[in-house]
């Protein structure tokens, strides 16, 4: 994509939106064309930039926007994914919940779209390299569970990254038989499972995001662990999706490409 990047942030007044919005009017190759919001109003400004923030992508000119850069809701992603890949827009999608028939049907969307799609569980560039080293650890140790920690305002649990570790996880390892009987005096306790491997969610007031990956075999573990102090982290990852998305044919999960991974 040549020129300035027209970029429309959807989920502007949300925490990595807002954060969205600032770091595309800090970067010269970008333009914020738009910001959108549900409970936003016209009157209201997003985060400083001086555009006003729409209640809805149905008020945006698609043939105006390059890229639209969502952080909504899994609904919503899917209701704006349409709009964008309908509109000959890209997208870059950052919502996490997606299922994977929600995936199937963006591929199918991107395939027929003259724009392309990239879905990431997680834009720091810390995030994606944790999730290549325990693919690559899975194939050394037969147990594994992970411990993901978030703020209590985040909606989805296990969280997008969890899951996509856990699936990495699972295709590479091959997984000790379970122990014949489990004890459990609290329902739950045990986590979730996404096959062999278990999940454990927290969720606080005091943290952003967090997950830590435990593998065991007989004698030896190894613990992968990766920290978010703050949001700030996540917007390298997300100008480089906007920047790059038009070049990934179809639909693109994850940064690996765009990182040589």
């Amino acid at each position: 994509m040549s020129g300035t990047i027209r970029v429309a942030v959807l989920g502007a007044l949300g925490k990595m939106g807002a954060q969205t919005v600032t770091a595309v009017c800090g970067d010269p190759e970008l333009e914020l064309l738009a910001a959108v919001d549900v409970g936003g109003a016209r009157s209201q400004m997003a985060c400083g930039s001086g555009i006003p923030v729409l209640a809805g992508v149905e008020l945006l000119d698609p043939g105006e926007v390059d890229v639209a850069v969502d952080f909504t809701n899994a609904a919503s992603a899917m209701r704006n994914a349409r709009w964008a890949l309908g509109g000959g827009v890209h997208a870059v999608i950052g919502t996490t919940g997606l299922s994977a028939s929600d995936l199937e049907e963006l591929a199918g969307l991107a395939q027929r779209s003259d724009a392309n799609a990239l879905v990431a569980p997680n834009f720091a560039t810390g995030a994606v390299l944790m999730m290549r080293f325990c693919e690559m650890a899975a194939r050394y140790f037969d147990q594994c569970e992970i411990v993901e920690l978030h703020h209590r305002g985040k909606k989805d649990a296990p969280s997008g990254t969890a899951l996509a570790t856990a699936a990495r996880v699972a295709e590479a390892m091959e997984a000790a038989s379970v122990p014949p009987s489990q004890e459990n005096e609290v329902r739950g306790t045990r986590g979730g499972a996404v096959g062999p491997v278990s999940i454990h969610s927290v969720r606080l007031d005091g943290l952003v995001a967090h997950q830590e990956v435990i593998f065991g075999s007989k004698g030896q573990t190894l613990t992968i662990r990766h920290d978010t102090s703050d949001r700030s982290c996540f917007m390298p990852g997300v100008l480089m999706a906007v920047k790059a998305v038009a070049d990934l044919p179809g639909l693109t999960v994850g940064l690996e490409p765009i990182l040589g991974l």
